[in-house]
């Protein structure tokens, strides 16, 4: 092997920071432009932009969190006053919170599939957008991601989907890993020289 890279060093180590181990600061307009700027630099068959960008932040995650919860409580009346919190909270967990919408659609040559990989790319790429700039990230999804009322309340269409929310900030806890998979579970060789 050559010499290790920064990409290499960085790759080797990346992992996500839980949502609520960030804080202030967040990145501000012009970082947050940048690393959608660099999210956007991912294979997109047939030059589509199948995806876009919602950008939650400020008092903004405040006011959608209460909506969240009233939508919570209207499908389970019961739910305890803990959990509602949890829901009102749900955005301030991070200063930035950056939804990825998937704007995927019956196309004449780009399959569907193709389309959602390729907002899937984005996710990962915004994440480690934010990791260059300097920030603490996570990739979640979340029921909210699946509730036609939360999606609404988001701005996402009936005919889009969410790839996923990146959370954005900055975070001092001490960064752990966690088990990854043996190669020898998830590879198969065919071909090659043998080893």
């Amino acid at each position: 092997m050559q010499n290790p890279t920064p990409l290499f060093q960085y790759m080797s180590t990346r992992r996500s920071i839980p949502a609520l181990q960030m804080a202030e600061p967040g990145p501000g307009r012009d970082e947050i432009e940048s690393m959608l700027t660099l999210a956007s630099r991912v294979p997109d068959h047939g030059k589509l932009a199948p995806w876009r960008f919602i950008v939650i932040r400020g008092d903004r995650r405040a006011e959608i969190g209460s909506q969240l919860a009233a939508i919570a409580l209207s499908k389970t009346p019961d739910l305890s006053a803990q959990l509602q919190e949890v829901e009102r909270n749900r955005l301030t967990r991070a200063p930035v919170v950056i939804a990825v919408v998937s704007r995927a659609a019956p196309h004449v040559k780009i399959p569907v599939w193709e389309q959602e990989l390729s907002a899937g790319a984005v996710c990962l790429n915004l994440f480690m957008a934010a990791n260059a700039h300097g920030y603490a990230a996570n990739w979640l999804s979340e029921w909210i991601a699946y509730d036609e009322q939360a999606k609404a309340v988001l701005g996402v269409l009936p005919e889009e989907k969410l790839a996923g929310f990146l959370y954005i900030g900055s975070s001092d806890f001490p960064q752990t890993d966690r088990p990854r998979p043996e190669l020898t579970d998830i590879v198969t060789w065919v071909g090659g020289d043998e080893i």
